[in-house]
């Protein structure tokens, strides 16, 4: 498997939230050598290059890219003769081609345009959002809840992904829950295109309805789609848009902005979401949500003074302990608990 992220370096260049300001330098790609070299060879070669021009996890994106050459999905899974073993011209031309991408500052998951995340290998290609750890956790959270939940034989459960990206979380929970079916959507048509497409290559497309819809602009539409869901998942934009001047170059140059700022406050497709979600969760149906780790006590406090129907559950930590996950539920209005005493 992809290993979940590239050291530290994942989380400085690849996770909402936590960023970097990294100068840098426009540099070009080292002459092919003239005659042939081994995998380890070029691997140090394009380390020392990477270094020199301030890319970030040069060790790590070289080893990646070997693994992806050689057919492997980890360089300590190779067999070492193989990396002692020269390369043909076509295997350095095609070395120097990926490593010429990560040198433009390309996260290393666009250039070998596959990741893991759980037990899925998913394709990735840019500008679609590339899946975090630390959603990988939410999912966990959901999974956890909806297996405790008791259900019929027969009974069929519906879990909505707002913002779908390459389909990680639709995609992972319908692996791990048979009885589930999901419906994603996403704002932009690259999302979805890419999440269809990862769900038919792991054969999942049957439990899996994926739409265009912006929720911001078409909230009927998406009402319209969703009788009632047990589950609405989401790993929504939430950087402070004032944070987006800061983000990496492998952010800000690959991947979709509109998948990372979540306005002034960073809350405004979250109020959204929350404001919708009484209209579409069953009850007791939950929200889950990735969040910043600013915004727990803000959500909770907005959720308590404008949607009469949803109770803040909790606030979960993420592994390195940021509050980074909030679940609500939905309830009963005031106005039903009157209706249910009559």
């Amino acid at each position: 498997m992809w290993r979940r992220c590239l050291s530290a370096g994942c989380r400085r260049f690849g996770l909402k939230g936590i960023w970097g300001s990294h100068a840098v330098r426009r540099c070009s790609a080292p002459a092919l050598p003239a005659g042939r070299i081994t995998a380890l060879q070029a691997g140090d070669l394009w380390k020392s290059h990477f270094e020199e021009s301030g890319v970030s996890e040069p060790d790590h994106s070289t080893h990646y890219i070997i693994a992806y050459l050689l057919g492997a999905k980890t360089i300590e899974s190779l067999e070492q003769g193989k990396l002692t073993e020269l390369l043909s011209r076509e295997k350095t031309e095609q070395m120097w081609q990926l490593c010429t991408k990560r040198l433009s500052r390309m996260p290393v998951q666009y250039v070998i345009e596959e990741w893991d995340f759980r037990d899925l290998t998913l394709k990735m290609r840019p500008p679609v959002f590339i899946p975090r750890p630390e959603t990988e956790e939410l999912v966990e959270l959901v999974l956890s809840d909806l297996e405790k939940a008791t259900v019929g034989a027969d009974e069929q459960r519906t879990c909505l992904e707002v913002g779908c990206g390459s389909g990680a979380i639709s995609l992972s929970l319908l692996k791990s829950l048979p009885q589930l079916k999901a419906i994603a959507v996403d704002q932009s048509q690259a999302a979805v295109d890419l999440t269809r497409e990862n769900a038919s290559r792991l054969g999942l497309q049957d439990r899996l309805q994926v739409y265009h819809i912006d929720v911001m602009k078409d909230a009927e539409t998406l009402l319209s789609l969703c009788s009632t869901v047990s589950a609405l998942v989401s790993n929504p934009p939430y950087l402070f848009s004032e944070d987006m001047t800061s983000l990496d170059p492998e952010i800000s140059r690959f991947e979709d902005h509109a998948a990372l700022d979540g306005g002034k406050d960073g809350l405004k497709v979250i109020r959204q979401i929350l404001t919708l979600a009484p209209r579409i969760l069953s009850s007791p149906g939950r929200v889950y949500l990735e969040v910043d780790p600013r915004h727990p006590p803000l959500i909770r406090r907005w959720v308590e003074a404008s949607v009469e129907e949803m109770h803040y559950v909790e606030t979960q930590q993420d592994i390195t302990g940021r509050p980074r996950f909030c679940i609500l539920q939905k309830e009963k209005s005031n106005k039903d608990h009157v209706l249910d005493l009559d």
